[in-house]
């Protein structure tokens, strides 16, 4: 083996060690892993704040909802709501922090249009479903409610189930009445 080709392998060794051993001289690949992790928690929580935001805007329609169909109390509907807009102002207010945003608009502002965009979503589909589902499934509900409303008339000569003045039949047994 003459010199040559011992210059080569040790230049060809030199190469293959500085290469491999390039990262560990980089100064910026040492605080990669702290950066890297900072971005994930404050992804992270920017998710959970957007997912926070949309569960306070599915609540505040639903309640909304609910207060035109009649379902909770008069009296209660305005602590609730103002108790979910304040919660979805806050948590817009942490957005806007995270994010970094320069806003014009109040948190309450935009909450309050979002939930008016979302209001105006929902009676386009509706519109283009042609039918009012809810008002009907809503309707068959009460019509059902009526209807279990009605007292017992009697007893099953057979099993001694109650009957309901409509029943024709012993709805557990099924004897003819």
């Amino acid at each position: 083996m003459d010199i040559g080709s011992l210059f080569l392998i040790l230049a060809l060794a030199l190469a293959v060690i500085f290469f491999i051993a390039q990262p560990f001289f980089k100064s910026e690949e040492k605080k990669g892993p702290a950066v890297k992790e900072a971005i994930e928690t404050r992804e992270h929580l920017r998710s959970a704040l957007l997912a926070e935001e949309e569960q306070v805007l599915d609540a505040l329609q639903e309640l909304d909802f609910d207060d035109a169909l009649g379902k909770i109390p008069a009296e209660d509907y305005p602590a609730q709501r103002i108790s979910l807009l304040n919660q979805g102002a806050n948590v817009m207010r942490q957005l806007d922090q995270i994010e970094e945003r320069d806003v014009t608009q109040s948190a309450e502002d935009r909450l309050e249009a979002a939930i008016a965009a979302r209001r105006a979503d929902t009676q386009a589909n509706a519109g283009a479903a042609g039918i009012g589902a809810r008002d009907a499934i809503e309707d068959r509900i009460a019509t059902r409610r009526r209807a279990r409303e009605e007292k017992s008339v009697g007893f099953c000569t057979k099993c001694g189930h109650p009957l309901q003045k409509s029943d024709k039949f012993c709805p557990k047994c099924g004897t003819a009445l």
